[in-house]
């Protein structure tokens, strides 16, 4: 299928192609919520095309590969991570492409892309494309919005808000009521980014990696219940430029 005339910075495979994919994409997102529903793909869409501009990649195949990258979710959700979305969702996304009548090739390129996104999935993205929507698909599990949809999936499995003291966090289940956000910072989202593929996703994950580190600390303080201020975690925020003012205890954080 040729891309359609009227592309933009935001639409590389044309306005008409890619709201079709968002449209055939849709129903595999129901019922997903705020943690992996349409937003997060929408978000993962700016990401790869942020970082693809930079490195000049193929931003057709970032776009149809970010739209469709997790369409499968749902069938791992149901089977509580007995399948792999990953997979699944190539397999998925395949037949959208070639119901579209994409080339082989594009087709081919972006199936590596998604069945490579997955964190602890066997295969390794090996095209420039694969990395970027590797990076892309972590960014959005870090940061504020990671910690965000964090809490989001706990709440959904009926986790916890924190975990007690006692208990051995490496060693609870997935989907369990100690699968908490806390639990998932220390077991996966504290690791992300060592693993990043990219110059921008590795500058963009360190950032994001240090306000985690922060709240997850104040929020430990919180559930033992300190009251006391925490100076720490203000006069960091100013040394990096984010605070413009901690005069009686408050912090006025910097847009943008």
């Amino acid at each position: 299928m040729g891309l359609d005339c009227f592309k933009t910075d935001d639409c590389p495979l044309g306005k008409e192609l890619t709201e079709r994919l968002r449209r055939m994409a849709d129903p595999y997102h129901d019922g997903l919520g705020g943690c992996h529903g349409p937003d997060h793909t929408e978000r993962v869409h700016k990401t790869v095309l942020h970082i693809g501009r930079l490195m000049d990649a193929r931003l057709d195949i970032l776009s149809g590969a970010a739209l469709l990258h997790d369409i499968g979710r749902q069938f791992e959700t149901e089977k509580q991570g007995g399948i792999c979305h990953a997979e699944k969702g190539a397999e998925l996304a395949q037949e959208i492409l070639q119901e579209l009548e994409f080339s082989d090739s594009f087709i081919a390129a972006v199936i590596h892309c998604i069945e490579t996104h997955r964190y602890r999935g066997d295969k390794v993205p090996e095209t420039l494309e694969a990395k970027i929507l590797f990076d892309a698909d972590k960014l959005d599990s870090i940061g504020a919005v990671g910690i965000g949809r964090a809490f989001l999936f706990a709440g959904q499995t009926g986790a916890r808000l924190h975990n007690d003291s006692e208990v051995d966090i490496l060693a609870c289940k997935p989907y369990s009521k100690e699968d908490t956000a806390y639990r998932e910072f220390k077991f996966k989202m504290s690791k992300i980014k060592d693993k990043m593929l990219t110059p921008e996703g590795k500058r963009l994950a360190e950032e994001r990696h240090d306000f985690m580190e922060l709240f997850f600390r104040r929020l430990e303080r919180e559930i033992k219940g300190s009251v006391k201020p925490d100076t720490d975690v203000l006069q960091q925020a100013f040394e990096r430029g984010e605070a413009e003012s901690l005069s009686t205890g408050k912090t006025i954080l910097k847009g943008g």
